[in-house]
């Protein structure tokens, strides 16, 4: 007899048994009416089964024999032998009830049964079927969470907010497995990582990976729901409606266009307050069936009898709703966007949980967006001369260096290789991303228009009033789309709209035409100081002035398909390359300004329902692909377009360690195992013709640059790109040297007698641990609801850049975590505790995980020799070096790791 599992089950199966072992159960097929029989009279039954496993232990077969041999993992066999034992005392249990309710004694009963009285007796006693009503409460409790919610969170740590072991929960898991019910395993970004998190999802039958994928957003923990009343969530109230009446549009007639995307509001009015904050992104309904979506700031001179003034750059229809958007027909999503609520005030000031007080749906709002930007982008500064790209890459480098070489001086061998291996994933990622060091009091803004400054002059508090800055809106074409303005922080208007800004700027409507065809509505520029000239600029593209993107305005009724998100990403990436490329190859300034005028279109093609495809057309995009990047498909041609373009790999794994392990212990480099799987690729002509072909399978793509051993290999050959091509090389050079080290890095044996020595240390760890592995789930569902977040600001925001993101994560991340009650309290080890772990009191896989819920900084303290010294040469020529280009002192310690004493001791010396 063969017993077969899923294919996924094989792909989802961890090495090392760890965390999810329960949940690769596989479904062993059935026959007929028995779950574990495939029709043959020997094990054609629970009882079958049992008896059949039983007897090839009395051969001395071990359970992984025997799993092999069943095709399935010991894991799985186990799981199985739980479930068959249930149903075989609830059979018992049942035949032994029905036999004694016709009178039949105790020993009849056993001898009609073939069992012993004395079992019979615990077949009829009360609770004789407690383990199985537990596995059966357990997997309807299930059910019903999966017909509430459709996807629910199953993996590590739920057991214990349903009060049940992780071993009754996972073969509650494997039996509705049994039933149909479908397991998949989903990756969700771990918001402020680059990591991911793996959830397993149990779902409804017939329920397929990609829908659970799609619906990530919707994963559940059991017994959790968004509408419990503030239990784990907080009841979203439906939108304060603003009365139309209330509204002026500000049409492009009037100069709306001026103010693309702003909102005006009347200060002082409670139902319209921004509450701390004084200019917000905010999604504002009004009459129940519109909504305003934009840049809100306070405005003192509103006329009479109107408290909010939206401008716009459309026409005036005679309808002042037309000029807004419609709202979903969804009373817990009207907007389309995550938005936060300001909640009512009690007597004391204080915030009253599930109200709501004002008509300002906020998506963005004061503060968020300031100093989002700690990294230059290879888009960016590889259209600056090789000089400075190359700067601020060397500054990059030797950060990275610079860490390795701390964490070769840790003292922990476990901490040593868990530290090594995450700096190694680290490095090889920046080998592919390019992003370089951030220049000096750089900064994200979010622009506001202030109309009377001056074209040359920008309103920004945070900046030196009189000094030059330069603005840099993300994607742009060139050095001719980056204005230099001059500050003007003493404007009378300006300071009177927007006072000290923390995170916004004041411009001239016209600069934020240059910015890419910017707007109003919540864009956001890098502001750069430039006094000493290090960031070129030039004066804008002759074919670019008076280009209006709107002219490829859509009609709400056409037939054309509108650009969709996934449409816009793919578009303004091909645009983009085709950009950097023409760049570098010397293209003139009227091919630049097709491609270019071609991008403004992409880049709001999805929020105006531009047609690209006719822009692409009057542009000749095409043939500058065909001439720049040797296809008219377009592409990529240079080592930074080519840096993340993707690229096919066979299906592949780490190595296995029975194999050498996933790491050349020579080279450090990754080792992967390709399976060599195919399948068959059936096409099917116009004519009707059916063609078969065995096609390779591939693994999850990769990109050219994380695949090419000499990142020059993918250069053009132009100065530049050998700049960034070097680079990449000496990054995946230390990311090789790291695991190197870690493999060569050897454990310290675990002692039981340092286990006995230090009980009490051992039992706070053991008790801390468990605290931190309980908040696993709720930590999770806060990953999947924060993703959400981001995602919705994401498309409210799309010029965004990726270092904004990552703020936006961080903070979508830490209101999640409020809004489910993840509390992600970080385990602190004790110099007692980091003694007990010092005399390997600890195991290995404990301290792992122990490890990986602390605060890896605070450990490498206690894994760093105490003997510090103060900075050492290397540090001391780049803090010189830093000063001298501008940066403050408390910048120059931050990038260092020291604090501002200890530099200016250093330096001192």
């Amino acid at each position: 007899m063969t017993f077969t599992i899923n294919e996924d089950d094989y792909a989802a199966a961890y090495a090392d048994g760890d965390e999810d072992d329960l949940a690769h159960y596989g479904t062993l097929h059935k026959s007929g009416r028995y779950p574990w029989g495939s029709g043959g009279p020997e094990y054609a039954s629970n009882s079958g089964f049992l008896q059949y496993v039983d007897k090839l232990k009395k051969q001395n077969m071990s359970e992984a024999e025997i799993a092999r041999g069943l095709g399935i993992t010991t894991t799985q066999l186990r799981a199985a032998k739980s479930i068959a034992k249930s149903e075989e005392k609830i059979r018992q249990v049942q035949q032994a009830q029905k036999l004694a309710d016709t009178g039949m004694s105790n020993v009849a009963i056993a001898k009609e049964m073939g069992l012993n009285e004395s079992t019979v007796r615990t077949l009829l006693a009360p609770g004789a079927t407690r383990k199985a009503d537990v596995l059966a409460a357990t997997s309807n409790v299930l059910k019903g969470e999966v017909d509430k919610h459709g996807y629910i969170d199953v993996g590590a740590g739920v057991e214990q907010h349903m009060g049940v072991t992780k071993d009754k929960l996972g073969i509650a898991v494997a039996r509705l497995k049994e039933e149909g019910y479908d397991v998949h395993y989903v990756l969700v970004d771990q918001l402020g990582t680059s990591h991911q998190t793996r959830m397993k999802v149990l779902a409804a039958p017939g329920t397929t990976y990609s829908e659970v994928f799609r619906n990530r957003d919707n994963i559940r923990i059991p017994g959790s729901h968004s509408d419990d009343g503030g239990k784990t969530y907080f009841a979203k109230q439906p939108p304060i409606s603003v009365n139309p009446n209330r509204v002026k549009v500000r049409y492009a007639e009037e100069g709306g266009k001026d103010a693309d995307g702003v909102i005006y509001v009347r200060r002082g009015k409670d139902d319209l307050t921004l509450g701390k904050s004084n200019y917000a992104q905010v999604r504002i309904a009004v009459g129940g069936t519109h909504y305003l979506k934009g840049m809100a700031m306070y405005r003192d001179d509103l006329p009479d009898g109107v408290d909010l003034v939206f401008n716009t750059n459309k026409s005036n229809t005679g309808n002042k709703l037309d000029a807004m958007k419609k709202m979903k027909d969804d009373p817990t999503d009207p907007f389309g966007a995550i938005v936060r609520q300001l909640p009512k005030l009690d007597a004391f000031g204080r915030e009253i949980p599930g109200t709501n007080r004002s008509a300002m749906n906020i998506v963005n709002e004061e503060g968020n967006w300031g100093n989002w930007s700690k990294s230059l982008s290879s888009q960016m500064l590889s259209k600056q001369t090789p000089a400075l790209a190359r700067g601020q890459l060397d500054m990059t480098y030797e950060r990275k260096k610079r860490e390795f070489d701390e964490i070769m001086s840790l003292t922990n061998p476990v901490v040593k290789k868990r530290l090594l291996e995450a700096f190694s994933d680290d490095a090889d990622s920046s080998a592919v991303h390019l992003k370089a060091a951030a220049l000096p009091r750089q900064g994200s803004h979010v622009i506001l228009p202030v109309n009377s400054l001056s074209p040359k002059e920008v309103y920004a508090p945070n900046y030196r009033d009189g000094e030059p800055v330069v603005l840099i809106r993300y994607p742009h074409g060139g050095i001719f789309e980056i204005p230099e303005l001059t500050v003007n922080n003493k404007h009378p208007e300006a300071r009177r709209l927007l006072g000290n800004a923390p995170d916004a700027i004041g411009i001239h409507h016209s600069v934020a035409e240059r910015l890419s065809g910017a707007d109003f509505d919540g864009d956001t520029v890098l502001v750069i100081p430039n006094r000493e000239r290090k960031v070129r600029t030039s004066p804008p593209l002759e074919g670019l002035k008076g280009f209006d993107p709107m002219r490829y305005k859509l009609a709400d009724d056409s037939p054309i398909k509108r650009m969709d998100a996934r449409t816009k990403g793919i578009q303004m990436g091909l645009v983009s390359n085709l950009i950097t490329d023409m760049t570098f190859k010397g293209a003139t300034d009227s091919e630049l300004a097709r491609a270019v005028r071609h991008s403004m279109v992409v880049i709001d093609g999805e929020k105006h329902n531009l047609d690209y495809r006719q822009s692409a057309r009057d542009n000749g995009i095409s043939a500058l692909m065909k001439k720049y990047q040797g296809r008219s498909a377009g592409g990529a041609s240079t080592v930074i377009s080519r840096a993340g373009s993707q690229q096919e790999v066979p299906e592949r794994k780490l190595r296995s360690a029975a194999k050498g392990g996933p790491v050349d212990k020579v080279t450090g480099k990754k080792v992967y195992e390709y399976s060599g799987a195919t399948y068959t690729q059936t096409r099917t002509s116009k004519s009707g013709k059916v063609t078969e072909r065995e096609v390779l399978k591939l693994g999850p793509k990769s990109t050219k640059l994380a695949e090419a051993d000499d990142a020059h290999t993918l250069s053009s050959g132009t100065h530049i790109e050998k700049v960034y091509a070097d680079h990449s090389n000496r990054l995946k050079a230390l990311a090789n040297a790291a695991r190197k080290e870690m493999v060569h890095t050897r454990i310290a044996p675990y002692s039981p007698s340092a286990k006995a020595a230090y009980s009490h240390e051992v039992r706070s760890l053991d008790a801390k641990l468990a605290l931190a592995l309980r908040n696993a789930p709720l930590e999770r569902q806060a990953h999947v609801l924060g993703n959400a977040v981001v995602r919705e600001k994401t498309q409210a925001n799309p010029d965004m850049e990726k270092s904004e993101k990552k703020k936006l994560k961080a903070k979508a991340l830490e209101e999640a975590r409020q809004r489910t009650g993840a509390n992600k309290t970080r385990i602190e080890i004790t110099d007692a505790e980091w003694a007990a772990i010092q005399a390997g009191a600890i195991s290995a896989s404990k301290l792992n995980q122990i490890l990986a819920n602390s605060d890896l900084d605070k450990v490498k303290q206690l894994a760093t020799p105490k003997e510090k010294t103060l900075m050492g040469g290397g540090k001391k020529t780049l803090a010189l070096n830093m000063l001298r280009n501008g940066y403050t002192q408390a910048e120059v310690a931050d990038a260092l790791g020291v604090s501002v004493t200890t530099l200016q001791t250093s330096l001192g010396e």
